[in-house]
């Protein structure tokens, strides 16, 4: 497992230098987003993933992987916004958000860590495919409770099914960066 850990953390180091990269660009703008429409834009990325997976080709010219760096991204900007709530101005510092990404990001990882040790890394024996599958799903649920005003009665929260989406694409990522995909 600590080959996982050490890919984990090259898989986010990259998509964290992306997120940083945007921050220079924009900022913290996504300070106005609700959850919802954070969901709304994984779920974008997340059926982009699926259709290029089926059609097997891009009409713009950009492959898959770039859409689970930006599942991964907004999923840690969704998690800060189920914390903090969304704002009508921007009134986060770069600072203070990446500090936050790193805070959110080390808890998904504990959590993979967890599973993982459960699970005796199965997630090495499926398939990429799988994976856009089951963030799909997450999606879904995710939309569901939204739709519940955030109850469930036996469930886990959103914030738990943002965690799985988020280590479904690392766990993408890391296939591809081996070559097996």
């Amino acid at each position: 497992m600590s080959n996982t850990n050490k890919q984990y953390d090259e898989v986010i180091a990259q998509c964290r230098e992306m997120f940083v990269y945007k921050m220079g660009d924009y900022g913290p703008n996504w300070r106005i987003l609700r959850p919802e429409t954070l969901t709304d834009q994984i779920l974008i990325k997340a059926k982009r993933i699926r259709t290029l997976e089926i059609n097997g080709e891009s009409k713009v010219g950009e492959d898959i992987w770039p859409e689970y760096v930006g599942i991964i991204n907004y999923g840690i900007i969704e998690l800060i916004q189920l914390k903090f709530g969304y704002s009508d101005e921007i009134d986060m510092s770069r600072e203070q958000a990446l500090e936050l990404y790193d805070k959110y990001i080390a808890e998904t990882k504990t959590l993979m860590i967890a599973k993982n040790t459960d699970y005796g890394e199965a997630w090495r024996l499926m398939r990429v495919q799988s994976y856009t599958d089951m963030i799909l799903s997450k999606l879904e649920r995710i939309k569901s409770i939204e739709d519940n005003d955030g109850k469930t009665l036996v469930s886990e929260g959103i914030d738990a099914n943002i965690q799985d989406l988020i280590n479904y694409s690392v766990f993408a990522l890391i296939k591809h960066n081996e070559g097996v995909c």
